[in-house]
């Protein structure tokens, strides 16, 4: 499917350009703004908080379904069943095919060029593509409507969130409360795959930052239905092979506003 893939890019960016797209009614703007990305108290990981500005985006308000992901794909791989719950069981590589799939699909621009495992990312393509790690704690962070909440919405993770019941399941999306931007399991459900490959944070300030050019590991977010309250929270970052796929990662799509 990439070598495919990989055609249709060289045979239809041009003449995607060409066509005009609106924006959803189910992508909210996240204007761009400054925040303090990381967070003191978590794990290494997350330090040293640093000065981040992420530039103006559209961010779908839930994680990609399972019928949205069938409609395009024509499958579904999930291990759990339901139109409405967010597709899983898709790597790092499906999500990010899947963004450029649905790009041509809607006559838009794509925002990856796949050479088997080698992918370009054109930031400023109109498509659809992965969130980078920046935006997304921007966006779960509620962007520059931010309360400064522990999890994405609220401090208290029972009113946003599906997690920490290993005997659960994913659930429908948009059953718990959204945060300030309107945007629903950001925090619990399944984890979303970001753009970023794995990297250090530094305390110089950073604008539109991508992560590491090369890496063994990609980032994922947010929490999911049978982890722990503390992978829930905004700030909190886990890693994982960019081949693999689980039953409680999945990921969302954002477009550039150009």
């Amino acid at each position: 499917m990439r070598k495919i893939i990989f055609v249709m890019v060289i045979t239809f960016m041009a003449a995607a350009s060409v066509f005009a797209q609106g924006i959803k009614p189910d992508f909210k703007y996240v204007k761009g703004g400054t925040f303090s990305m990381g967070s003191t108290s978590g794990l290494s990981g997350e330090r040293p908080v640093h000065s981040v500005t992420v530039s103006s985006f559209y961010m779908c308000d839930h994680e990609v379904t399972q019928k949205e992901y069938r409609d395009v794909t024509g499958y579904s791989p999930s291990y759990f069943s339901g139109d409405n719950r967010p597709v899983e069981q898709v790597n790092w590589f499906d999500a990010i095919e899947y963004c450029n799939a649905l790009s041509w699909k809607e006559g838009l621009e794509p925002c990856y060029l796949i050479n088997g495992s080698n992918v370009t990312f054109a930031f400023w393509a109109n498509g659809y593509r992965l969130p980078t790690e920046a935006e997304w704690e921007f966006a779960a962070r509620g962007g520059n409507n931010s309360n400064g909440y522990t999890y994405s919405g609220s401090d208290s993770l029972e009113n946003v969130a599906w997690y920490g019941n290993p005997n659960d399941e994913t659930h429908n999306i948009k059953e718990k409360k959204p945060n300030e931007l309107g945007l629903y399991d950001m925090s619990g459900n399944v984890y979303e795959w970001c753009w970023d490959y794995c990297g250090d944070y530094t305390s110089s300030s950073q604008t539109n930052p991508i992560g590491p050019s090369t890496g063994m590991y990609r980032i994922i977010r947010g929490g999911n239905w049978r982890g722990e309250a503390d992978g829930c929270r905004v700030a909190n970052r886990t890693i994982v092979n960019p081949a693999r796929t689980f039953n409680n990662i999945g990921f969302r799509v954002v477009r550039s506003a150009l």
